[in-house]
């Protein structure tokens, strides 16, 4: 193998969110690696999935169909 090309693979340390640590080897820069979502707590993989509703997108959808409710039925009147 060519010399001075290769990351440095090297053991580290990861941290879980539920405080849990273990070993692995990675070319990770820094020799500790703390993890702000894993599977112990992202949505997916605990069933507790939410729908959040940013900046009332539920509302200014609901607020176009009723605009295009009402210009259908203004279009069907004057037929």
């Amino acid at each position: 193998m060519k010399k001075g090309i290769h990351p440095a693979y090297k053991t580290i340390e990861v941290v879980m969110t539920d405080g849990s640590v273990f070993k692995t080897r990675s070319c990770f820069k820094s020799d500790r690696l703390v993890l702000e979502i894993d599977s112990k707590s992202h949505p997916f993989f605990t069933g507790k999935q939410m729908l959040v509703d940013t900046a009332g997108r539920v509302e200014r959808f609901n607020k176009r169909m009723e605009k295009t409710k009402a210009v259908r039925t203004a279009k069907d009147t004057s037929k």
